[in-house]
């Protein structure tokens, strides 16, 4: 479902921006340390703001609309672990939610 989605977030980036050459999206499956990057995006342009604007909306839209949860282990002691869902697309969720039923 996530893989489906990051790739129609790219053909749309894409639509918005048609200055853009090349798009990659990249999002860590698995284990991922602190400190490391889990997503990479990237976007080629004659224009550097066009291509610079193209990775906010990618960054922003896919933090709202990708459903990533991550599992956070703690060290304080007892090892215990937590999956936390992605607060953005918590929220942007609850937007469509709300405009559904707006709609209705």
């Amino acid at each position: 479902m996530a893989e489906k989605e990051l790739r129609k977030l790219c053909i749309e980036a894409n639509e918005k921006y048609p200055s853009i050459r090349k798009i990659a999206a990249v999002h860590i499956l698995g284990d991922c340390p602190v400190n490391m990057a889990s997503v990479i995006l990237a976007a080629s342009s004659p224009h550097r703001r066009d291509a610079m604007e193209c990775v906010m909306y990618l960054i922003d839209e896919l933090k709202s609309r990708v459903p990533i949860w991550k599992r956070e282990i703690y060290q304080d002691g007892d090892g215990e672990s937590v999956w936390k869902e992605n607060i953005e697309w918590h929220q942007g969720k609850q937007r469509r939610v709300m405009v559904k039923e707006d709609q209705v």
